[in-house]
This record gives structure tokens, sequence and C-alpha cells, in this order.
């Protein structure tokens, strides 16, 4: 295991390394810190960004997915176009299991242990971009299964273990929102006050599973959430 440093270009004030978990001639599979981008945005100050400090170390190493800046955990980096796009397929036909640790407000009904599905559909919410919003009418159809980890009755929050069935923007930030339960340290989405009951979104991927591109054998990665 070792580190990706900021780019030459980037910023003075920057998140922590990109942790190196895996690497071959296929594929990279990195942990991302939160308050990193995963590809660059408009502006100067946004080129540092996980695929950036990839490429500085491994030229070939392309984007296949993508976590949100303030989302921590692993991501996938193909290694070349041909492997990108098997596993942008892997990705699109629903062949890679990823799972998410977050931390909610509030305590989730009982019973609550078994996995559920929250299945609403979503759409950009074009007045306000790049929120998103649920839509019956219009939106795209999108689910997320989720289940209770623990909950800590004095802070009235639970943790709980997600695994996104589809791959909207936002999603599972927006379809806990709407179960009346925003993660905590959501700049987009939750209160004022629940906001500040963290110092950054409490969202992390730790766990993904997938079919090596090249020989077909199952890759199981985790990553424990830092909070």
């Amino acid at each position: 295991m070792h580190y990706l440093a900021k780019t030459a270009a980037a910023g003075a004030h920057l998140p922590t390394q990109v942790v190196v978990l895996y690497e071959d001639d296929a594929l990279l599979v990195l942990d991302k810190p939160s308050g990193l981008l995963s590809v660059p945005g408009r502006g100067e100050d946004k080129q540092d960004c996980l695929s950036a400090r990839a490429q500085a170390r491994y030229p070939n190493a392309l984007i296949v997915h993508r976590l949100d800046m303030a989302t921590s955990g692993l991501m996938v980096l193909a290694r070349g176009p041909d492997v990108q796009r098997t596993l942008n397929q892997a990705f699109s036909s629903r062949q890679v299991k990823k799972t998410y640790t977050a931390v909610v407000d509030g305590l989730l009904a009982p019973g609550s242990e078994a996995w559920q599905t929250i299945d609403l559909p979503i759409i950009v919410d074009w007045p306000k971009r790049p929120l998103r919003i649920i839509d019956p009418i219009h939106g795209k159809p999108s689910q997320t299964r989720w289940r209770v980890l623990s909950q800590d009755l004095k802070a009235r929050t639970t943790r709980v273990e997600l695994e996104p069935i589809t791959g909207r923007s936002h999603q599972l930030r927006v379809h806990l929102l709407a179960i009346g339960h925003p993660i905590l340290g959501d700049a987009l989405y939750a209160s004022p006050q629940v906001q500040a009951q963290a110092p950054r979104l409490l969202l992390h991927a730790c766990a993904l599973e997938l079919a090596h591109p090249l020989n077909g054998q199952v890759l199981q990665f985790s990553s424990p959430p830092p909070f």
C-alpha cells in the first residue's frame, strides 16, 4: 500500500493523500479522502483531483465511476481504454457491488436491521443545479437498499449500511433525505443543524466487489469508515 500525493499544480489547502490499495496492469483501487474531487472541476483551484494524482504516477489511469467530492472511500480506475470499456459495462449492467456506510440524523424505526429498499425516482432540480429532487413523474428510476447497523440514542443518530442498486448522482443523499434522515454534515441537503453535527459528510464507500476485467477473478476490497 502506498500513497498518491497532490499534483504540482494543486493549491495550498488540500485534503490528505490518496491511498493505493491495489494495482496491477489492468486496474487501480484507490481510497479517496473526503474533500478531494474525483475529476477536475472548473477553475485553477479545482485541478487537483483523484484522477490527476493517479495519472501523475500511472499515465494510463482512466476514470470509470465517481464519488462526490464530500464522499470518501473506494474508487476503481482502469489502466487503458480497453479495460475502461469493460469496467464501464460492468458498472452500467450492475455487476459491481458497492457498499457504503453513513451516519444519519434521527433514529430509524425498530426492526430496520433487515434490508429495506428506497424506490424513489430522482431528477435534477434544474433551478438549483447540481441539486437533485424526488420526482415521481419525470424522475429516473432509482433504488437504494439500506439497513441499520447501530444507533446512538443520546445523539439521536443512526449508522446505516447502504447498497445503491442504481447509480444516480447524489442518490444516497437524496434518498435518505426523502425518508426523513439526512446524512450528518451534508452541506447540500441537510439543515444547518444537521450539517453542524459533523465536520464532513458522513458517507463512505466502504466495500467493493467486482470481476477482474481480464481474468474474471472476483476481487473484494474494503475500507473502514474514518468516522
